[in-house]
């Protein structure tokens, strides 16, 4: 059952897109800043805790009443798994990935930059306003490898796991550390569980994520560049997913960007040269067949051990 619903979750998120009003992560998002209005009383020695209850206040009870939800329906199979379908739907945001990227890759096409600056800043933390074409294109390029992670293989890996409210919980926590989990001085401590348990979530997603990306394009050179530059990036997972991406592509991403007006070294990923905008359209394709992928292996799975019981 769970290859069905992933299956038709998939192709129901790529067939309908985003909602266009009410996206109930938006909402999420809303809430979760109301929250830290009330709960951020400052960088003290307390914030650390504080960001901790406010992680717990908004991912808890959304988790909680889904798995009550599907638990108090057990006995409606057809409406327990409407209602898996519809949640692995919107956590997850592989056409949406599409969609971003490729707005960025129209605004390249027909050279316009400012507007290609403002749409690849909707994908990334770092600052765009003086960025040129050809770190806007790294910039999309890295954003689509490391989403593909985020927004598409963890959500699928946590409703594999956990359910619904597995995937649920994966995909709250990452948008907490959207919008909490930088080494800022506002967020420094406050954000810090955030972004631990982001990390800690995305640990296994990640490295299965890499293994998609080496085994789908150059192998040789994507598993290369994930054991010599990965252990150098400052992201545990990131530095995975973007080095074996990078490799995989044949194409040199990470080296200096800015955040919030900082300029930040950071080491060089993959190997070749920059990425042109077709780099774009590659990258997106890398995480579409990484997709499939991991489908195929969860109608794999499920067979077998249909055969088994059988058996």
């Amino acid at each position: 059952m769970t290859a069905l619903i992933a299956t038709i979750a998939v192709l129901a998120d790529w067939l309908l897109g985003e909602p266009r009003r009410a996206h109930p992560l938006v909402g999420f998002g809303r809430l979760a800043s109301r929250i830290e209005r009330v709960l951020h009383g400052g960088a003290d020695r307390t914030a650390t805790l504080r960001g901790a209850f406010a992680l717990l206040l908004a991912v808890a009870p959304p988790t909680a009443l889904c798995a009550a939800l599907l638990s108090l329906l057990g006995e409606m199979p057809v409406i327990v798994t409407a209602i898996e379908i519809a949640v692995l739907c919107l956590v997850l945001g592989h056409r949406s990935l599409h969609e971003h990227a490729g707005a960025v890759r129209s605004a390249l096409r027909f050279a316009d930059l400012p507007l290609a600056r403002r749409r690849v800043g909707c994908m990334v933390s770092r600052d765009t306003d003086e960025m040129d074409g050809r770190h806007v294109v790294a910039a999309t390029v890295e954003s689509v490898l490391e989403n593909g992670s985020d927004a598409v293989f963890g959500a699928l890996f946590w409703f594999a796991l956990a359910g619904a409210p597995g995937a649920l919980a994966y995909r709250l926590v990452n948008t907490l550390d959207a919008m909490w989990g930088y080494r800022t001085p506002r967020y420094r401590h406050f954000g810090w569980a955030a972004a631990r348990l982001d990390d800690a979530l995305n640990w296994m997603p990640a490295r299965l994520t890499a293994l998609s990306y080496a085994l789908l394009g150059s192998s040789r050179s994507a598993l290369h560049c994930w054991r010599t530059q990965a252990p150098y990036w400052d992201s545990p997972n990131g530095g995975p997913v973007m080095a074996a991406g990078a490799g995989a592509l044949q194409v040199r991403l990470g080296g200096p960007a800015v955040y919030h007006g900082i300029a930040k070294a950071r080491p060089e990923l993959g190997i070749g040269l920059a990425p042109g905008a077709a780099d774009i359209q590659r990258s997106l394709r890398l995480v579409l067949h990484g997709l499939l992928l991991w489908l195929a292996a969860s109608w794999l799975v499920t067979c077998g051990l249909a055969v088994m019981i059988d058996a």
